[in-house]
């Protein structure tokens, strides 16, 4: 059983941005491969078997899988998952930089 929402309370839905999602993209490899260079390690463990190839390598195949979902989405009229995707990016991102920043804190306390 599905109960209507009520225009009053219905929010908007947000648009889904291809400029967002390719800066997204960006920002994860250059927050992973910083991280991985401070020795963080990769979190993912599909990536992380793919790292045997080379990082940059490993993130460039998730890059390629990640557009082709989004060109999935778009012409199955499925703009939410772009937003989804977006939102996810931007977790991950935060987190490789959170990442980032707990390397740099637990080696300034060995020097």
């Amino acid at each position: 059983m599905s109960f209507p929402i009520p225009l009053s309370m219905r929010r908007a839905f947000p648009t889904p941005s291809l400029t967002v999602f390719i800066a997204l993209q960006a920002l994860d490899i250059l927050t992973t491969m910083l991280g991985l260079e401070l020795g963080a390690l990769e979190g993912s463990m599909f990536l992380g078997r793919l790292m045997r190839a080379g990082p940059l390598a490993a993130l460039l195949i998730g890059k390629i899988i990640a557009v082709l979902l989004v060109a999935m989405a778009m012409k199955f009229k499925r703009p939410r998952v772009v937003v989804f995707l977006n939102y996810w990016l931007t977790a991950v991102v935060s987190w490789n930089l959170v990442v980032i920043l707990l390397t740099q804190l637990s080696g300034a306390h060995r020097h």
